[in-house]
């Protein structure tokens, strides 16, 4: 049901802008700065959408309304539920300042706790501190913090393209991820969707790709060919897990991992060799292991069978009931 009203909701987005770029399950950023013309101001478009969603489907959105998308993510959750925040470049310090800087985007546990050892607790007094203390402490990322929380950001909405020829699937976590077993569990996520999608339109994937954003918004993209072409996200995950593998060489904090299955054939018969039949069956069992899956998920909801390291991990991709 959360992925169906997702849907319906992006669908409403998809009226002012085809710039939407998806943040989890349940947010979006949206570069309307082209629709202006058509529809008004950002306000403007934000209180639109803010009404439709409520009108058409029943259920309350609240928007924030910026010029990056760091403070237009602070401004969705400035005010809940079904509420419009608008930061600009003249008040953000009165809003955004006084805030916790557990507020700031990427801020997670183990970031906020290192802060506040450093005395810092709020976003105002990250926004003042020495540049050059943040870095000391925290690399990179502290030149990254210390630059979101004076309103400098100038990464774009990537919005999600698709062909025909390719089915992918992406993610912005909720924080970066250093481990590998962090990586993992997103990547068998990414994976999962990916295979129910050729199951359904009757595709297998002869290539599958990676690509990998890092802290500091680098992009890395390795492929490899898929022999005998797949529909079985176990496969698909293996095949991106261990092209991450070769690209993480220094193993830099990952913010976005999208998995990509391309060049897609029709299914049909495999011509299988004698010294692969253990394979094959091992392969079967998992084709039938999925087709369950997707049956059961059908039935009951697409949450009826969730991964249990998914449940167990911090990265975003699981809402339990009680935190929706």
């Amino acid at each position: 049901e959360y992925v169906k009203y997702s849907a319906r909701v992006n669908a409403i987005y998809a009226k002012y802008t085809d710039m939407i770029e998806p943040f989890g399950i349940d947010e979006s950023w949206l570069d309307v700065s082209a629709s202006g013309k058509f529809f008004g101001s950002g306000e403007m478009i934000a209180e639109s959408i803010r009404r439709e969603v409520k009108e058409s489907i029943g259920i309350t959105v609240s928007v924030g309304v910026s010029f990056n998308k760091v403070f237009a993510k602070l401004g969705s959750d400035y005010k809940k539920p079904d509420a419009v925040t608008v930061i600009s470049r003249d008040n953000f310090k009165s809003i955004v300042y006084p805030l916790p800087v557990s507020s700031l985007l990427f801020v997670g546990k183990k970031t906020e706790l290192a802060l506040r050892a450093m005395g810092i607790r709020t976003i105002g007094a990250l926004a003042q501190t020495n540049r050059d203390i943040l870095v000391g402490r925290l690399g990179k990322t502290g030149l990254m913090l210390h630059s979101y929380a004076n309103g400098i950001d100038d990464s774009p909405v990537e919005a999600v393209r698709e062909d025909a020829k390719s089915i992918s699937n992406g993610f912005t976590f909720r924080h970066d991820l250093v481990s590998h077993e962090d990586a993992r569990i997103g990547i068998e996520y990414l994976s999962e969707e990916i295979g129910v999608r050729l199951r359904n339109e009757g595709f297998k994937a002869s290539t599958v790709s990676i690509s990998v954003k890092d802290d500091l918004l680098r992009s890395v993209q390795r492929q490899r060919g898929q022999n005998p072409p797949t529909d079985i996200a176990r496969e698909i995950a293996a095949t991106a897990y261990s092209l991450l593998l070769d690209l993480w060489e220094d193993e830099r904090p990952i913010r976005t991992i999208t998995v990509a299955a391309t060049n897609l054939v029709r299914g049909g018969a495999e011509q299988i060799s004698l010294f692969e039949e253990n394979a094959e069956i091992s392969r079967e069992k998992s084709k039938k292991r999925e087709n369950a899956v997707d049956i059961i998920r059908q039935k009951y909801g697409s949450e009826s069978i969730v991964n249990g390291a998914i449940i167990g991990s911090d990265i975003g991709i699981f809402k339990s009931k009680d935190k929706k």
